[in-house]
């Protein structure tokens, strides 16, 4: 095994390593998760980054059937309630010091964020 001399004033490059970062967002209000995913996009190519997404999951629909009575008694009537939540992907290819001034923006209430990073 041979050692490399480094010239002096020689400096490796510090090319920024890329991650894959993928952000999910979910939310029980669809025009708010929309919003928020566009914001984020847009942010996103206005730093020339590669972005994937959004990509819409499926809808999950949690469902309870339920008497309308306390007691049992009088007319069989049911109530039925219903909650969506819905769910997108976003995936951008940069540093991830950078990811802190995508994601600095305001995000609406009732949406949820998960950031996670992983090597390219």
């Amino acid at each position: 095994m041979s050692q490399v001399a480094k010239k002096a004033g020689y400096q490796e490059s510090a090319d920024p390593v890329i991650h894959r970062i993928r952000i999910t967002l979910t939310s029980r209000n669809v025009k708010n998760l929309e919003k928020v995913c566009s914001d984020l996009v847009l942010r996103a190519k206005d730093k020339q980054l590669r972005v994937k997404g959004p990509v819409r999951m499926p809808t999950k629909r949690l469902a309870i059937t339920t008497r309308k009575t306390p007691n049992g008694q009088g007319s069989k009537t049911w109530d039925r309630f219903e909650m969506k939540i819905h769910k997108r992907l976003v995936d951008l290819y940069s540093p991830s010091e950078i990811v802190k001034q995508i994601t600095s923006i305001a995000i609406e209430p009732g949406v949820d964020v998960e950031v996670t990073i992983a090597n390219e």
